[in-house]
C-alpha cells in the first residue's frame, strides 16, 4: 500500500519517514551517575506482580516482558519494586522478588534479565523497596503489619500497625545493601529505592502525620529521613561510590485527611496534612546531599491514590508544575513519568528543562514499541493507552499478574503471541466497535483473509459516544488506531452495511464472528421529546439545555454528567441513582479511578440524589420517589438515560445451524468494557 506524504512528516531518500524534528530531544544521550543512556525515555516502575517464582527470583515470564520493552527503544528500564526482606514485614509468596531471599536464585534469574536487556542497548536499573507499612493490600498483608507508629492500617479497618524497633531498621538498612550487592553482580546498571513516595513504610517515616516516635528516627525532618539516608550511605559503601542510586520521590503528597480516598482535587484548595512543596523541595536537597544520584518524582499518596496512579480525568503530564519545582533546587537528574505519552509534551517539557528524562510505564504496556516507532514516525501505529487501569490496577488487587485493557499479551509475550495460522481461511466479522475490530486485527496477523461489516458509517462501536468527553480522548485515539492497523492489514473493511442471516449465510466463510455489540436499556419515561440515551447526548445532536437530569449512576452516567458539567458551568446537572452510592453496578472500576471521579463530581457541581427513582415525567421535568418514601420534583430540559446495556445478540440466534465455524464476543456476549471486549477477541481470534 502507497503512503501518502503528511504535512508534518520528514522523508529520507529511500522514501522513508524520519523522526520529527521537534521530537528529536527526546532522544538525544543521557546520563545518569556515569552510566550512558542512547535516548531520554526510561520504562517507570509498574510492580511486577506475577513476575516471581518462590524462591524470590524472576520468572522467564519476567525475563520476556522486560526484553521486548528493551527491544521497543526505550534507554533505560526501572523494575517494578523488589522488596530487600521477606521476613520482618511477610508478604504471600510469591508475590515479589527479593534478592536476599535464596540470592543465587536471584542472580541466576536476573542475569538471564539483565544481558537480554543489554544486548538492545538498553540499561536497567532494580527498584528495592522497604515494603508497603501500613499501606498494604489486604491480598499481600501476612501476619502483623509494621509502621513507623501505632498506625491504623489504610485498608483494614480496625487494624492497628505496631510500631518498628530499632534493630528491624538497622536490618532494613543491611538488607538494602546485600540487595544492591545482589543485583550489581548479576548485571544490574544501578538501583532505585523505593520510596519516598505514595505513602509506603520508607515515605511514612518521612511524614509527620504517620510518624511519631521519639527515638533517633523521628521527631525532626532530619531524623524522620534518617532511614532513607542511611540507606544510600550503606549501599554506596557496598556497592562504591560510582554505583548509581536513585529515590522515587514525592515532593507533595495531596493529603486532606488519613484513609480519605480521594485527597486534595486538582485546582482544589486544602490543608496538606502530608508533605507540602516548602518541605518537598527541602527534602530533595536533603536527599542529593544524602548521595541520592537521581530523583524518580511524581505526587501522591494513598490517601489521594489517583495522583499516584492517574485516571484519564487527569491532564496529560500533570506531574509537571510539580516536578520542574525540583529542577530548580537540585543539580541531579530529575526523571518524570505520568500520562507522558503525547510526545509534545513530553519533548517540550525536555527542551523547557523542567526535566531530564521522560517516564513511560502504561503506556508501554499498551504498546512496549513506543519509543521505536515513535524514532520513526510512525505515530499512527502506537496502540494507545486508555488510562482506564482496570487491567494494570485494579486486576493486580484481584491476584492478578501485570497486564493491559489494550494489549491481552501483557506478561505473557511468548505464550500468548499471535502466529500464523497453518490454514488460511475466509473470515467475516460483524461489527466494528472494539471487539470486532481486535478480532479482525488478529485474524487478518494470523494470515486470514478477513471481511469486517459495520452497520453505522465509521468504526468505534460504542466507543464513539464514549470519547466525546475531553477526558476520554485516547477512545478515540484506539479507534484510530484501529483504522489504520485494518487498513495496513488489508482487512476489507464495508461500512454502511447492516448483516443479516442471509448475508452472513451467502459470504461463503469458513468462520463467522459476531461482534454485534449492545445497545441501551431505554425504560419507558414518557416525554419522548425530552428523554435521550446518554450516547445521543454524547453525540451533541442538540443542546441539552441548562436543566438535564441523568438517570443511572454507573460509570456512563457519571461521566456523562461529570463531562456537561465541565461544558458549561452554569447547567444544572443532577445525577439520579437508585442504590445508596454511585458506581456500585456494572463492571468494576480501579479504586483509583472510582474515588477520583466520586470525588470530582460533587467538586465541579454535579447534585445528586441516590436510593432514588424517577416515577414519572412531567412537562417541566421529572418526579422521584425518595428512599424515605415521599417524592420530589425536579425540573429538566432532557432525561439523559444510563441505565445499562443489553446485548444485541439477535443475529446469534438467527445463524444457529450454520455451516462455519461461529463465535460471538465482547458486548453480544456478555456486556463488560472494553477490556473484557479485546481479551474475548484476542483469545477466539488467535485460536482460528
Amino acid at each position: 500500500m502507497r503512503r501518502r506524504r503528511c504535512f508534518h512528516s520528514r522523508w529520507n531518500r529511500k522514501g522513508r519517514r524520519t523522526m520529527q524534528e521537534k521530537y528529536r530531544v527526546l532522544f538525544e544521550p543521557g546520563r545518569i551517575a556515569g552510566v550512558p543512556l542512547k535516548n531520554r525515555f526510561y520504562m517507570a516502575p509498574i510492580g511486577p506482580s506475577g513476575m516471581c517464582d518462590a524462591e524470590g527470583a524472576f520468572t522467564e515470564t519476567a525475563v520476556e516482558y522486560y526484553a521486548v520493552r528493551a527491544r521497543g527503544g526505550v534507554g533505560l528500564i526501572i523494575t517494578g519494586d523488589c522488596f530487600v526482606e521477606n521476613e520482618i514485614q511477610p508478604c504471600v509468596m510469591p508475590s515479589h522478588v527479593v534478592p536476599t531471599l535464596r540470592p543465587t536464585c536471584f542472580i541466576r534469574s536476573a542475569k538471564r534479565l539483565t544481558e537480554r536487556v543489554h544486548a538492545y542497548g538498553t540499561k536497567i536499573f532494580i527498584q528495592l523497596s522497604a515494603g508497603f507499612g501500613r499501606v498494604g493490600h489486604a491480598s499481600n498483608v501476612s501476619g502483623d503489619v509494621i509502621a513507623p507508629s501505632p498506625v491504623e492500617h489504610r485498608w483494614i479497618k480496625g487494624l492497628m500497625c505496631r510500631e518498628m524497633t530499632v534493630e528491624e531498621i538497622h536490618t532494613f538498612v543491611r538488607k538494602f545493601g546485600e540487595a544492591a550487592a545482589h543485583a550489581k553482580k548479576a548485571g544490574f546498571d544501578g538501583v532505585e529505592i523505593h520510596a519516598i513516595h505514595e505513602g509506603y513504610l520508607l515515605d511514612q517515616f518521612t511524614l509527620a502525620l504517620f510518624n511519631k516516635r521519639t527515638d533517633a528516627y523521628g521527631g525532626s525532618l532530619e531524623n524522620r529521613l534518617r532511614f532513607a539516608m542511611e540507606i544510600v550511605q550503606e549501599i554506596k559503601r557496598v556497592c562504591g561510590a560510582d554505583f548509581p542510586v536513585g529515590v522515587r520521590y514525592s515532593p507533595k503528597s495531596f493529603v486532606r485527611d488519613m484513609n480519605e480516598k480521594a485527597g486534595g482535587l486538582p485546582g482544589q484548595e486544602f490543608e496538606e496534612l502530608g508533605r507540602d512543596m516548602d518541605e518537598g523541595l527541602t527534602v530533595a536537597k536533603m536527599l542529593q546531599d544524602a548521595g541520592y544520584d537521581f530523583l524518580d518524582a511524581d505526587v501522591g499518596s494513598y490517601e489521594s491514590w489517583h495522583w499516584s496512579h492517574p485516571p484519564m480525568y487527569h491532564q496529560k503530564g500533570m506531574y509537571l508544575p510539580y516536578v520542574s519545582q525540583l529542577k530548580k533546587v537540585v543539580e541531579i537528574p530529575v526523571m518524570c513519568a505520568g500520562r507522558m505519552d503525547n510526545p509534545d509534551i513530553s519533548s517540550a517539557a525536555l527542551a523547557g528543562g523542567k526535566i531530564d528524562f521522560v517516564g513511560l510505564a502504561r503506556p508501554l504496556l499498551a504498546d512496549p514499541d513506543y519509543v521505536e516507532k515513535l524514532r520513526r514516525n510512525q505515530l499512527e501505529r502506537i496502540r494507545p493507552c486508555l488510562s482506564c487501569q482496570e487491567a494494570c490496577m485494579g486486576r493486580i488487587q484481584k491476584f492478578s499478574s501485570v497486564c493491559c485493557a489494550v494489549n491481552p499479551a501483557v506478561g505473557r509475550e511468548v505464550a500468548y503471541a499471535v502466529g500464523r495460522a497453518q490454514e488460511r481461511k475466509k473470515v467475516l466479522v460483524v461489527g466494528g466497535g472494539v471487539a470486532g475490530c481486535e478480532a479482525a486485527r488478529v485474524c487478518a496477523l494470523r494470515g486470514h483473509d478477513v471481511t469486517l461489516l459495520e452497520a453505522a458509517g465509521q468504526l468505534g462501536g460504542n466507543l464513539i459516544p464514549g470519547g466525546m468527553p475531553d477526558f476520554k480522548e485516547d477512545d478515540h485515539a484506539l479507534v484510530r488506531w484501529y483504522s489504520h492497523e485494518l487498513q495496513e492489514l488489508g482487512v476489507r473493511v464495508e461500512l454502511n452495511t447492516p448483516a443479516t442471516a442471509e448475508i452472513v449465510r451467502a459470504s461463503g466463510s469458513d468462520t463467522v464472528i459476531l461482534a454485534t455489540g449492545s445497545r441501551p436499556v431505554v425504560p419507558d419515561l414518557g416525554a419522548p421529546d425530552r428523554v435521550r440515551t446518554a450516547a445521543d447526548v454524547l453525540m451533541g445532536g442538540e443542546d441539552p439545555g441548562k436543566r438535564v437530569v441523568v438517570v443511572g449512576g454507573g460509570l456512563v452516567g457519571c461521566e456523562l454528567a461529570l463531562w456537561l458539567r465541565k461544558q458549561d458551568s452554569t447547567r444544572e446537572v443532577t445525577l439520579v441513582e437508585a442504590l445508596p452510592d454511585v458506581l456500585m453496578v456494572g463492571t468494576p472500576v480501579c479504586d483509583a479511578n472510582t474515588d477520583m471521579l466520586k470525588a470530582l463530581l460533587p467538586f465541579h457541581g454535579v447534585k445528586e440524589e441516590l436510593g432514588a427513582r424517577v416515577v414519572r415525567t412531567e412537562p417541566d421535568g421529572v418526579v422521584l420517589h425518595l428512599c424515605d418514601g415521599s417524592e420530589q420534583k425536579l425540573e429538566a430540559d432532557t432525561i439523559a438515560v444510563a441505565v445499562g446495556y443489553r446485548s444485541e445478540n439477535r443475529l446469534f440466534q438467527e445463524l444457529q445451524g450454520l455451516d462455519a465455524q461461529l463465535f460471538q464476543i465482547g458486548d453480544a456476549n456478555k456486556v463488560a468494557n472494553i477490556h473484557y471486549a479485546i481479551w474475548d477477541a484476542y483469545e477466539v481470534a488467535r485460536g482460528i
